[in-house]
């Protein structure tokens, strides 16, 4: 018997006791018009939509590689297709299939081609579990369409899957779930008649926990509503309190809202305890927005920006650490973002500090604003088109590679900032060399010290 992703068995026994079925495979979308999200990839003429709808000929559908996040709905559009084509739809698991496993796949398909002219769709998940080799099995079969191969993927397919392959086939991101589309997801749960029937009911704060609990993850959202309204009727209560939900699911609602003052305000104080080197504080407001639900993406950009808003020269690391984080975040998201977070939020919370950049920035952009500009200054100017030298452009300029010690005392600012000195080193950590070396080297081009106040 060929592999198939659900088999006529169990879905004879759901249909005969559909409570049998943990309650996100019972409101498992049974065509696209009930899939949630992700509507970027299922519009007309879009290769999903046309692997539903069958479509053939010589511009047949193609090959896909589903990539996104857990719960997002890769395995949920694999069904949909299953049950919509007329296409024979085979199941493998990268977990437990080999290439002995594919060869089978492929070999039945061919026959299935030549003598039946009946199509294959094959649904590969966890595609990235498979060994160069066994991925290399897949090519004749994808190149010459013997099937029609939909994987799926949660981790980055330019890393986990060989470039054939990736070439052979279109590459489709799944994006996270909005609460918008797990809240209709769990209203439509409460209510159909395949979920809980109407049961029970969901008030807005129970229903605003299970959100942030779902971070944009379809199937933990309809486990976790599962486990709530399984306490509450064991209690017979006709609602699902927060007490209940955070009874069952183990974790305290978090007073957070990710579009109100609180968002800010906790991200305020991260920010601000990082700057005041208390890391222990710092790593308190990040749990708070973790456990809230918060994009990984924001924290993020503001470790990036406190990098060099708040440390800057005095640790030259900051910023790529923070810059590492970040595309490791968007890499793995949660729940392993939080190591990575974590490692960031450490390192420039126990950085030394200096806002000496910022400062320095702030005063040259405040001077530009008061028309303090002015030409460039001749010598300076680009000579290298036809007719800059009778301009009078690049005349006169030192080369400083040419120079002893690799400074040309030559002036660089235009003449109505000649004197403003923007920079400010602190003596905090690894700063104190460049405040030595910003010293020596104004020295030398004669900037004169009393401009060091630009205000």
């Amino acid at each position: 018997m060929e592999p198939d992703l659900f088999t006529a068995a169990a879905e004879d026994r759901q249909e005969k006791d559909p409570s049998s079925s943990p309650l996100a495979v019972r409101m498992r979308p049974r065509v696209l018009d009930e899939v949630v999200g992700q509507q970027h990839l299922l519009k007309p003429g879009s290769p999903l939509r046309r692997l539903v709808e069958g479509s053939g000929g010589p511009a047949g559908a193609s090959s896909v590689i589903l990539w996104g996040p857990p719960g997002t709905g890769k395995t949920t559009l694999a069904y949909v297709v299953s049950k919509a084509t007329n296409k024979r739809f085979v199941e493998l698991s990268a977990i437990t299939a080999g290439v002995k496993e594919v060869r089978a796949v492929i070999e039945s398909a061919r026959r299935a081609t030549g003598g039946f002219g009946k199509e294959t769709v094959l649904f590969l998940d966890e595609i990235h579990r498979f060994s160069k080799a066994q991925q290399d099995s897949l090519l004749p079969a994808v190149e010459n369409r013997w099937v029609t191969l939909i994987a799926a993927t949660t981790e980055n397919p330019y890393f986990s899957i060989i470039s054939p392959l990736l070439s052979r086939s279109l590459l489709l991101t799944l994006e996270p779930l909005t609460d918008d589309d797990l809240r209709d997801l769990l209203r439509r749960a409460l209510t159909d008649e395949r979920g809980l029937g109407g049961a029970v009911t969901l008030p807005e704060d129970a229903e605003a926990h299970l959100l942030r609990i779902a971070g944009g993850d379809a199937r933990r959202a309809l486990t976790a509503l599962e486990a709530a309204a399984g306490a509450a009727l064991a209690t017979h209560e006709a609602e699902i309190t927060l007490e209940t939900v955070e009874a069952t699911v183990d974790r305290a609602a978090v007073k957070y809202d990710r579009d109100g003052d609180q968002h800010y305000d906790v991200a305020s104080a991260l920010i601000k305890s990082i700057r005041g080197s208390d890391v222990d504080a710092a790593l308190h407001y990040l749990a708070r927005m973790i456990e809230a639900g918060e994009d990984p993406r924001f924290i993020a950009r503001r470790l990036m920006i406190s990098a060099s808003e708040d440390i800057g020269l005095a640790d030259p690391t900051a910023l790529p650490t923070a810059v590492a984080a970040a595309q490791a975040v968007a890499m793995i998201g949660f729940p392993e973002a939080a190591l990575t977070l974590s490692h960031a939020t450490i390192a420039l919370a126990l950085a030394p500090k200096s806002n000496a950049a910022t400062l320095a920035i702030s005063a040259a952009q405040e001077d530009v604003r008061k028309g303090l500009a002015g030409p460039v200054p001749a010598h300076l100017r680009d000579g290298h088109y036809k007719g800059a030298a009778k301009l009078g452009h690049a005349q006169g300029y030192v080369y400083p590679h040419d120079v002893q010690g690799g400074i040309a005392a030559q002036q660089y600012a235009p003449d109505a900032v000649r004197d403003r000195l923007y920079y400010t080193p602190t003596r905090h950590g690894a700063e104190a060399r460049y405040a030595d070396v910003v010293e020596r080297v104004r020295e030398r081009l004669g900037r004169n010290p009393q401009g060091a106040d630009p205000s």
